[in-house]
């Protein structure tokens, strides 16, 4: 049976413990034994490096040196990564391995909570299999600091309303990687629990998580 953890933590606006039931509901509808924890501590236990997955949901918050080069080992060793939005696009702020790891920060939500679209870039990649090519998500539309090596997925496009530099600026909304031997996902939907009820959005972070265990 394949192993996940899940982590969550820090602001509570992204309601991280009711987004981490939702995953860990996930992940075990898919077969996956998931360890859940609430603190950094928990990146700092060798043992995770035998894991299939890793899932952390932590906006913001801290983590210390040994807790950060653990869980980079263990990514760089095989084990998957997996997240999404700011629990996972904005955490440790300070810590610049685990950004180079994640393949994004996010910067701004330009607007905050406003309507936009979703355009799909590669719909033959199995994640992204059968979703619309484009679709209306309201949210926070994330303005992210991407690494050009991501494989990207999905896209949306600014229209400058609040914020008239970035109009016509396409940025990545989802995106895969590899770090190391570790496969690396990223979805920048999912500001709060509830966004889980769209279809479009559970299925690519189901498909997303699925891809990055190994």
């Amino acid at each position: 049976m394949r192993e996940a953890l899940i982590v969550w933590g820090g602001w509570s606006g992204h309601e991280p413990e009711q987004g981490a039931k939702v995953i860990s509901g996930m992940l075990e509808e898919e077969g996956f034994k998931v360890y859940v924890e609430n603190t950094t501590e928990a990146f700092a236990d060798p043992s995770i490096a035998d894991l299939s997955l890793i899932v952390p949901i932590f906006t913001m918050s801290k983590i210390e040196k040994e807790e950060l080069e653990n869980l980079t080992r263990a990514i760089k060793g095989g084990v998957g990564l997996g997240g999404y939005h700011g629990g996972m696009g904005d955490a440790f702020r300070d810590a610049t391995e685990y950004q180079f790891m994640v393949g994004g920060q996010w910067v701004a939500h330009p607007g905050n909570i406003i309507d936009y679209h979703v355009d799909v870039v590669k719909p033959d990649d199995p994640i992204m299999e059968g979703i619309p090519k484009r679709f209306p998500y309201r949210s926070e539309q994330y303005y992210m600091h991407v690494d050009p090596s991501n494989e990207v997925l999905a896209t949306t496009t600014f229209n400058g309303d609040h914020a008239s530099w970035i109009d016509g600026t396409v940025m990545p909304v989802v995106w895969k990687r590899r770090y190391g031997e570790g496969r690396v996902f990223y979805s920048s939907l999912g500001h709060v629990a509830s966004e889980f009820e769209v279809p479009e959005m559970k299925t690519i972070v189901r498909r997303g998580l699925l891809w990055a265990a190994r």
